[in-house]
């Protein structure tokens, strides 16, 4: 059975990016989500595996960050995997100190160490 997949706040290019990069190396199925609110609605009513957080919404500018502390301050949604998308390690470490697991850069996409990352949740 797929696992499920939320990518929050990409543009469509790089929401189009990353779906062709998870759907070629796992069985997901990709739900994509443009603002926090949307996000929080969508991971308490549908359930997913994984929330990918883009650092900066494409759409409102808003920090995934934000949605993370969010996210893992909430009871029922606390436990989900949650990953920032971003280049900047600075960013990485802020999202692992409120509580994602490692993430990782578009730049970085064909990389064996997000193979690996994105396998510890997806397989």
């Amino acid at each position: 059975m797929p696992k499920r997949v939320l990518n929050v706040g990409q543009c469509g290019p790089d929401n189009d990016m990353l779906s062709r990069f998870l759907t070629q190396n796992f069985s997901v199925t990709i739900r994509q989500a443009e603002t926090h609110d949307e996000a929080l609605t969508a991971v308490q009513e549908e359930g997913f595996e994984l929330v990918l957080l883009n650092r900066i919404y494409d759409a409102t500018g808003s920090q995934g960050v934000e949605t993370l502390r969010s996210l893992k301050s909430i009871p029922a949604t606390a436990d989900i995997s949650v990953m920032l998308v971003s280049n900047l390690d600075e960013a990485q470490q802020e999202a692992v100190a409120e509580g994602a697991l490692p993430g990782f850069g578009k730049a970085a996409l064909q990389a064996p160490e997000t193979i690996e990352r994105l396998s510890a949740v997806l397989q």
